[in-house]
């Protein structure tokens, strides 16, 4: 069992880490962090003492003087030195850099002098090291106007905004899932590489990206058709824009139902991409699901009976309510990283349409059981 500890545990990167090593609980034991260990040396030892591996991502971006973003990034390696000699440490140190390291700027200089900190700290104790140097990063939950310019486009288009181009750059990127990935390897394999670049996996023009961002909307949000996607970038993407609709006053959406002398008629899914359509039913007071999915868009239509629908983030406590009748039938989409349930609260059967972008895979099944 490895003892793991992420600095930045509540950040963006810091909590796709944290939730994505909880799907391994016989390798990984998370040990907590809280942004108040570096306020006392004592608890920031504690918590070293405990790590056999400690992710240092906590870090100042932003902010109006560029020279407080120097201050606090290299107050903060040191603070985590002290700690790791106090201890005398041998955790597997591995330290988020970026690829503004080349850039003169207090950001890339503090990420560069922290990184160099840290390799002195290994060689002199024979410690384990490794320091990443990371391209823009983009996934569902950045905080707009911080993380990314992908997550601010994403809440502009949500919120109704329309977003502004500055610079048309070509952006080189890398989906938070994919460096997960790239951190779980270099955990797993336990070596010692002092500067470790991290490939992007795209390079897209901004406006390119814009353009996709903008038929997300037209489409989906303001229709509920499911878009083209054409390639893993746009499936990644697509889910890092659902991420930023308020689910709370989006859903559900009542579809429209076509009565005559025969009986009704609702369209259920317009899609533009192919994927899996079953059909259930549920006697009452019965549940299904309580699991989530890390990358799969799946669409729960009530057509028949009474159904309450249940959600709640990974991590989080909040409980999201939605109640279908099949006499008004309707459609709840479940957000990726959010655990989820239906359970037939009426007297009769429940009949449920389920929709889901990829045929079932047994081997990579991309379902995580989790009760609401």
């Amino acid at each position: 069992m490895i003892k793991i500890g992420i600095t930045g545990q509540s950040g963006f990167v810091g909590q796709h880490l944290y939730n994505t090593f909880g799907l391994f609980p016989n390798e990984f034991e998370r040990i907590e962090f809280s942004v108040k260990f570096f306020e006392d040396q004592s608890l920031l030892s504690k918590f070293v003492s405990n790590c056999d591996v400690i992710i240092h991502l906590a870090a100042l971006n932003r902010h109006t003087d560029p020279r407080v973003i120097y201050d606090v990034n290299i107050g903060l390696v040191k603070k985590l030195l002290a700690a790791l000699v106090l201890t005398k440490s041998k955790a597997h140190v591995l330290f988020s850099s970026s690829s503004q390291e080349e850039l003169d700027n207090p950001y890339g200089k503090s990420k560069k002098e922290g990184r160099e900190l840290l390799i002195k700290w290994a060689r002199a104790s024979n410690g384990k090291f490794t320091g990443l140097i990371i391209p823009n990063v983009f996934g569902p939950f950045g905080n707009p106007y911080y993380n990314s310019f992908i997550a601010t486009f994403c809440h502009q288009l949500t919120h109704d905004e329309q977003p502004k181009i500055e610079v048309d750059s070509s952006v080189k990127l890398i989906y938070v899932g994919d460096l997960v990935k790239v951190i779980l390897n270099e955990i797993r394999s336990a070596t010692r590489i002092d500067f470790l670049e991290i490939e992007s996996t795209d390079q897209r023009k901004v406006s390119e990206i814009l353009k996709l961002l903008e038929t997300y909307k037209a489409q989906y949000k303001d229709l509920g058709i499911i878009p083209e996607l054409r390639n893993i970038f746009e499936l990644n993407l697509f889910n890092t824009f659902r991420s930023y609709i308020n689910i709370k006053e989006h859903f559900p959406i009542k579809f429209t139902k076509h009565t005559d002398s025969r009986g009704a008629f609702v369209e259920v899914i317009r899609l533009n991409i192919g994927g899996q359509v079953s059909f259930s039913t549920t006697v009452a007071g019965i549940t299904r699901g309580n699991h989530y999915h890390t990358r799969k868009i799946e669409r729960f239509a009530v057509i028949k009976g009474k159904a309450l629908i249940q959600l709640r983030k990974i991590g989080t406590d909040e409980i999201h309510h939605f109640y279908l009748d099949g006499n008004e039938p309707a459609y709840v989409d479940m957000p990726i990283w959010y655990t989820h349930n239906i359970k037939n609260i009426g007297e009769e059967e429940l009949y449920t349409n389920f929709w889901i972008n990829e045929f079932f895979d047994a081997n990579d099944p991309d379902t995580f059981m989790e009760v609401v």
